[in-house]
């Protein structure tokens, strides 16, 4: 069993910064790839960003590179996500995920993650 809360979630102007964290407790943290992604109002989930389980592997969506930095600590049981240059189109629910493999690529499949958080809500105005 996992936990997984999500924090750091907000109301940003354009052009701003947050970075999200997630807390994760429970079965052996530091061997799982992490996974964020986000939802939309009226869209399906989409992939977002993920890191394996010791940092060497780092994925990124299309829309978010170079804008969004995904890292870990396994000492403290944390994934986060810095977001930078946000704009509108950032505006979603953002989730937290564990994949309980250990892939050497983390995967952008919805199914491939175990664990979920209750997501933090980003809201980016113009």
């Amino acid at each position: 069993q996992v936990q997984l809360v999500e924090s750091g979630g907000g109301l940003v102007q354009a052009g701003g910064s947050l970075r999200l964290s997630c807390a994760a407790s429970g079965r052996a943290f530091s061997r799982n790839t992490m996974g964020w992604f986000r939802q939309a109002p009226g869209k399906e989930r989409e992939f977002v960003a993920g890191i394996t389980w010791n940092s060497a592997g780092t994925r990124y969506a299309d829309s978010v590179k170079g804008r969004f930095t995904i890292s870990r600590d396994n000492a403290k049981n944390t994934v986060y996500l810095q977001m930078n240059s946000l704009n509108p189109e950032d505006t979603a629910v953002y989730y937290c995920a564990t994949d309980l493999g250990r892939s050497l690529i983390p995967s952008t499949r919805i199914s491939q993650y175990d664990y979920w958080g209750q997501g933090t809500q980003v809201t980016v105005s113009s």
